[in-house]
Parts: structure tokens; C-alpha cells; sequence
């Protein structure tokens, strides 16, 4: 056994990553207040080829210092948008076909590995790290799961649990693209 090289990890350029086959999951930042956890999101958002990030209300936009130092590039690979309001962002992602789902704990939410991965494009909503998603956005989804926690902590850091809600719904799609 031994440590694989960069250069044997045979990723993409970032040009090659630009115009290659995409996941059809999009992620929405219902306003994220740590660039830190914005550029982790880009980074993750990489990792699992996903079609594009929607960056709302205070949610910060690259480039930004703070944006790049943890997405490590990931900011200049993966497509973003920038809306003022999340539910603008919502309305436009309905109106394309796609599903979305809160990534929140609501009366109606479900464990995450209960939620069956819909066969059609995504929108996955995470929100602020104090708040969760606003109400009025939450109303405008069509499922809301929850990562189940046995701990005396109520929630998870928002890009920790971005990374493992992705998991969840790409995982069943990566060989689509790999």
C-alpha cells in the first residue's frame, strides 16, 4: 500500500470539468453566513460533480479569500448563480422540473435513508447556520429530510451536513458520470 500521487488521481482540469456530464442536483444557500462553509459546499459540490450552486440573500459570492481558501478552486469549476431572495431561486428551479427538498427538521420531515433518490433533477436547500431555511421558503418544497442524530446536539455543522446529504442522493448517479 502506498499514498497515490496527485498527478495519479486522474482528476479533471477545471476546463474538462466545465463541459463534462453533470449530476442533476442543484444546491441552494438560503443565506449562509461563513464563507468558509460556502467554499466547503463549492469543494463538495465538485467532488460529486453537481450541476450548480444558487447563492441567496447574504449567502457571500466568489471570488472572495475566504470563499477560495477552503473550496481550494472548487469556486471556479462548479456554475453558481447569485439571487436575492431564495424563493426567486425556488421558483425558477420549479419551473425547470426540478424536486426540491429542505434539508431541515420539520414536523413532516423524513431520515434522510428513508427518502427514496427521485429519478428527476434535484435542488437540495440548506440553510442558515443559526436559523435553518426561512419559513417561506420551506413552504415552497416538496420534501424536507433530516440527517438522524443520536448526540445531545440538535444540528450539524451546514457543510458537514451538506457533504452528507450529497453523498446520499449522488451516490446512487455517480457511475452515470464516471
Amino acid at each position: 500500500m502506498r499514498k497515490l500521487k496527485l498527478q495519479e488521481l486522474n482528476r479533471l482540469s477545471t476546463e474538462a470539468f466545465k463541459e463534462a456530464e453533470k449530476l442533476p442536483i442543484a444546491i441552494v444557500l438560503d443565506n449562509i453566513r461563513s464563507m468558509h462553509n460556502v467554499g466547503s459546499i463549492f469543494r463538495t459540490a465538485d467532488a460529486f460533480r453537481c450541476e450548480n450552486i444558487y447563492l441567496c440573500g447574504i449567502t457571500a459570492q466568489p471570488p472572495h479569500r475566504d470563499i477560495t481558501k477552503t473550496a481550494l478552486g472548487a469556486d471556479r469549476s462548479v456554475q453558481w448563480q447569485y439571487y436575492k431572495k431564495t424563493t426567486d431561486a425556488i421558483t425558477d428551479l420549479k419551473s425547470r422540473g426540478y424536486h426540491i427538498i429542505g434539508v431541515e427538521q420539520t414536523s413532516s420531515s423524513v431520515q434522510l435513508q428513508s427518502l427514496n433518490v427521485p429519478q428527476k433533477p434535484i435542488a437540495l436547500i440548506f440553510g442558515n447556520e443559526i436559523d435553518g431555511i426561512d419559513t417561506e421558503v420551506l413552504e415552497l418544497c416538496d420534501a424536507w429530510v433530516e440527517i438522524p442524530q443520536a448526540g445531545t446536539k440538535h444540528s450539524l455543522n451546514v457543510s458537514v451536513a451538506a457533504g452528507i446529504v450529497l453523498w446520499h442522493f449522488a451516490s446512487p448517479r455517480l457511475s452515470a458520470v464516471l
